[in-house]
């Protein structure tokens, strides 16, 4: 399982951005998806901790519990591998001078 969560963290950002160079759309796609899933992220983050201050309930157990969140684990994953997708896109950009 590791191993499949690092090669995925490897390919999946090349895999999008040879997409977005043979489709442009796909950059639309990817930033779009981007900016939802730090919206659920970042909203399902503070009402948590909103609840857990609420509650006078600040355990650890309490805190972590959000990473049980089906919906925060996955715009999480998504919004990492979108940022290593954007890094790749600068870089390659600065060294060639070719907007990509």
């Amino acid at each position: 399982m590791r191993v499949l969560l690092v090669a995925g963290s490897i390919a999946t950002p090349i895999i999008m951005f040879y997409l977005q160079k043979r489709w442009i759309k796909f950059r639309f796609v990817f930033n779009l998806a981007a900016i939802i899933s730090a919206l659920i992220f970042g909203n399902i983050a503070s009402l948590s901790i909103h609840q857990i201050i609420k509650d006078n309930m600040v355990f650890m157990t309490t805190i972590h519990a959000i990473f049980l969140n089906p919906f925060f684990l996955i715009t999480g994953s998504y919004i990492g591998i979108y940022i290593l997708y954007r890094l790749l896109r600068i870089t390659l950009e600065e060294s060639t001078g070719v907007d990509l």
